[in-house]
């Protein structure tokens, strides 16, 4: 990570999700809506995730919040969000499913971390709307 990355903000959004094309449209989107005030940072995995909370935290970056998929191979997003709990619990969960059946939203808006479960697609409104309420 370049050093400009770090005087722009020592706050960050990482953004969860399998597939490539998701993770670009919401880093886009936060982009487009919050300037410069976060550092937006992309991961296609839960384990991939984990390692950029680590590294992120080791460089002074504090992640503030994670947009996170609920389906996704290998760990599914509920346990990642306990994992995340764990070990950071000052951060906030947007979780986005387009998969997710009502008991596993249910489960998952229980996490006390889970600002909102947004369904896929989501409106840009809503996501940035979310995304101010959680942060702001």
């Amino acid at each position: 990570m370049s050093e400009s990355a770090h005087s722009i903000s020592d706050k960050a959004i990482l953004c969860v999700d399998d597939e490539a094309i998701i993770l670009l449209a919401l880093q886009q989107e936060l982009k487009r809506n919050l300037g410069n005030q976060f550092i937006y940072e992309r991961a296609k995995s839960a384990e991939d995730a984990l390692r950029i909370l680590d590294e992120l935290n080791k460089d002074g970056v504090h992640v503030i919040l994670i947009i996170s998929d609920w389906l996704m191979p290998g760990m599914k997003g509920d346990e990642f969000i306990e994992i995340v709990k764990q070990t950071y619990p000052e951060i906030k969960v947007i979780m986005i499913t387009g998969q997710a059946d009502k008991t596993a939203i249910e489960r998952v808006s229980s996490i006390s971390s889970v600002a909102a479960v947004l369904k896929k697609p989501w409106r840009a409104e809503e996501l940035i709307l979310t995304v101010r309420s959680t942060c702001l």
